[in-house]
C-alpha cells in the first residue's frame, strides 16, 4: 500500500474521489507499468496523460530524432527539441510534469530479436506506431508474452483502435489475417493526416491503458472503434476471436515471431 504525501494527495484528487476509480485505482496506477511503441501522434498524449496519471513506471520507445514536420501532431517535443532523439524529448517532459513518474527509454529499432525482451517487463502496451509491419510484431509479441495492449492507427481523418486481451480475446490477426502489401496503404507521410486525430486516439488508447490497470470499466475488447472527423461519426464494430486464427486459435500455426515483408521493423511513428 503506498502511503501518499500530501502533494500526492493533490496531485492526484480528482482521480482519488473518481468513483469506480478511487484510492484504490490510483494504488494500482501507481504500482504499474505500461510501455509506449513509438512517441509520435498517439504516442505523444499517451506518454503525457500517463505522465499526469502517476503511471507508476512509462516505457517509451522510439529509433527517431525529432523533424519540424513532427510538430504538427506529435504535441510532448518542441521547437527547441529538433535533431535531438524523441526519447530524450518525451522523457524530459513527462518528468518535468510529473517527478513522480519513472521514465525508462528505449531508444532502438524494434524487431523481432528485441522484442519481448522488451515488452516482457511491461503490464500493458500501446502501439503508437506507422507500420503495418510494426502493429503485425507488436500484435503477435504481446499475444506470445500474455501482455494486454492497445492498437491503433489513423490516417487523413479517420482512426481506428482496439484492445487485445491474449487468451480472451481477438486480436489484430484475427481481424486482417496478415500485413498489406507493401505500398498498398499510404502512410501519413505520403497521404497526410490532421493532427488533432493523433490526440484523439492517443488519449482512448490511454484510457483504456488506465481502465485496465485500475481494474475499471469495459475495454475495447471483441469490438473495433472506427471513427471519421469529417462527420464526427464513431462507429463500434463487434468482432469475435477466430478459432482458427494463426497466432491465437485453437491450433496456431505462427510460433515464433518473424519481421513482416522480410525487413527489420524500423519504428515509424505516427
Amino acid at each position: 500500500m503506498i502511503n501518499f504525501t500530501e502533494e500526492q494527495l493533490e496531485r492526484y484528487s480528482r482521480h482519488i474521489i473518481l468513483k469506480d476509480f478511487g484510492v484504490e485505482g490510483q494504488v494500482k496506477i501507481m504500482n504499474a507499468k505500461t510501455l509506449i511503441i513509438g512517441v509520435g501522434g498517439l504516442g505523444s498524449p499517451a506518454a503525457l496523460y500517463l505522465a499526469a496519471a502517476g503511471m507508476g513506471t512509462i516505457g517509451i520507445v522510439d529509433s527517431d530524432i525529432v523533424e519540424l514536420s513532427n510538430l504538427q501532431r506529435q504535441v510532448i517535443h518542441f521547437t527547441k527539441d529538433l535533431n535531438t532523439h524523441k526519447v530524450t524529448s518525451a522523457a524530459e517532459k513527462m518528468l518535468a510534469l510529473n517527478p513522480d513518474v519513472t521514465v525508462k527509454t528505449h531508444h532502438v529499432f524494434i524487431s523481432a530479436d528485441n522484442i519481448r525482451q522488451i515488452i516482457q517487463k511491461y503490464d500493458f502496451v500501446i502501439d503508437g506506431t506507422d507500420s503495418f509491419a510494426a502493429k503485425f510484431l507488436i500484435n503477435d509479441a504481446c499475444v506470445m508474452e500474455g501482455i494486454p495492449y492497445s492498437h491503433g492507427g489513423i490516417l487523413r481523418f479517420n482512426g481506428q483502435t482496439m484492445t487485445v486481451m491474449p487468451g480472451e480475446s481477438a486480436c489484430l490477426r484475427c481481424v486482417f489475417e496478415e500485413p498489406p502489401p507493401a505500398d498498398a496503404v499510404p502512410t501519413c507521410a505520403q497521404a497526410g493526416v490532421l493532427g488533432a486525430i493523433a490526440g484523439m486516439l492517443g488519449t482512448i488508447q490511454t484510457a483504456e491503458a488506465l481502465k485496465f490497470l485500475a481494474g475499471t470499466g469495459k475495454l475495447l475488447t471483441n469490438s473495433i472503434l472506427f471513427f471519421d472527423l469529417l462527420s464526427m461519426e464513431f462507429i463500434k464494430h463487434t468482432i469475435e476471436r477466430d478459432r482458427e486464427c494463426a497466432l491465437c486459435g485453437d491450433e496456431p500455426t505462427i510460433h515464433e515471431l518473424i519481421d513482416e515483408q522480410q525487413i527489420v521493423c524500423e519504428l515509424k511513428t505516427i
